[in-house]
């Protein structure tokens, strides 16, 4: 990892040593011309021009420029030497920190909404890359937090809208109940009871809305341990006998009798129950709902396959979405919240495994995914 890291830089590093030598090389030929031309026809203009300004003879004038420039010439040399590298090094480091005013200008561009691709130099490819990676994650990030919070709205409205229903019946049926003090008691216990009813679905409702916060924040402790997953499949089907038999409908368990999984078993339960429960609501009449499950490479693959109608492929993966109802009218009827099948995907999540949708003309299906060993 080091020598990748190191070969990022190598591009910008050949430029700063390129540069670094052409400014050394400018500076030793500069000196070097310099020397020669101190020592050269230089020295008889030096001796011209002294005599022109200060009327000097000419004897005098070469003495000045012996004592005051030839003999000293390795100091002048020395001052001009610093002078250039001066000058060059000033050139270099105006050079070299124009990376850093391109680095901030695009940390700048890194907070706007810009959807412009940050571009900087040639050299500077591995930090254009990396920067642009930033901001690319950066703009996920911004995209989930938008999501996230029109998610939050939209449950407010569900839940709203999902208390609402009962709750206006329990109002309803309570005032009848108030307002008719001389009721037949036949009535008045039906009323009662349809009361109940709606208190109970309003409880379970509300139960459920906790439920999947607490799975979203990560509080539940799964309790492991090795599941005889045919006898669980088995006792489920057998619960869920009553329900599908008013209907018409029947389960059909395709399964090795030895097979289990790792897992909490009273969670996995609820999940299957929820899944179950979704293909009983949604089934034609008169048709199975076949339970299968397998081990394949290392994984436990549980299949809920029923005849109903098919699910959009767009919608496949909103329907483990919180409140999500794919026919407002006809989950209605069946009393459903829209929680089940998310509160399933955070157990199997938890779980380490996965949980999919598919839906092939009249065929629904969902799959199940768990590792087969801790």
């Amino acid at each position: 990892m080091k020598s990748n890291k190191k070969g990022n830089y190598a591009n910008l590093k050949r430029k700063a040593f390129l540069q670094m030598l052409l400014l050394t090389v400018t500076a030793a030929v500069t000196v070097f011309l310099l020397r020669i031309i101190l020592r050269g026809q230089i020295g008889d203009r030096i001796v011209q021009f002294l005599s022109i300004i200060f009327y000097m003879d000419n004897s005098s004038a070469r003495a000045i420029y012996h004592y005051v420039f030839r003999n000293n010439i390795d100091t002048i040399l020395l001052l001009l030497t610093l002078f250039f590298l001066v000058i060059f090094s000033r050139f270099f480091i105006s050079w070299f920190t124009k990376y850093f005013d391109e680095i901030s200008s695009s940390m700048d561009r890194l907070v706007e909404d810009s959807e412009e691709r940050i571009s900087l130099s040639p050299e500077m490819d591995f930090m254009e890359n990396r920067l642009n990676t930033i901001k690319d994650k950066l703009d996920k990030q911004k995209k989930a937090a938008q999501e996230a919070e029109q998610r939050k709205n939209d449950l407010v409205v569900y839940l709203a809208h999902d208390i609402r229903t009962p709750l206006t019946s329990v109002i309803g049926y309570l005032s009848l109940l108030d307002e008719a003090p001389d009721m037949p008691m036949e009535q008045r216990a039906k009323y009662t009871r349809i009361t109940l009813d709606k208190a109970y679905r309003l409880e379970k409702q509300i139960n459920e809305f906790f439920e999947i916060t607490r799975y979203n924040l990560q509080q539940i402790k799964l309790e492991r341990e090795t599941i005889d997953l045919y006898y669980m499949l088995v006792q489920m089907a057998d619960e869920f006998y009553p329900i599908l038999s008013e209907r018409g409908n029947t389960t059909v368990l395709r399964a090795d009798e030895n097979l289990t999984v790792y897992g909490d078993p009273v969670k996995l339960a609820r999940v299957f129950n929820n899944i179950l429960k979704n293909a009983a609501a949604y089934s034609y009449p008169n048709t199975e709902i076949i339970i299968s499950a397998e081990e394949i490479e290392g994984y436990i693959k549980i299949v809920f396959q029923n005849q109903g109608q098919p699910i959009p492929p767009d919608k496949l993966a909103a329907v483990f979405e919180k409140f999500y109802r794919l026919d407002e009218a006809r989950t209605s009827d069946t009393g459903g919240s829209g929680l089940g099948l998310s509160i399933a995907k955070e157990i199997v999540t938890l779980h380490g495994g996965t949980i999919v949708a598919q839906s092939k003309d009249n065929t629904v299906s969902f799959t199940v995914s768990l590792p087969a060993m801790p």
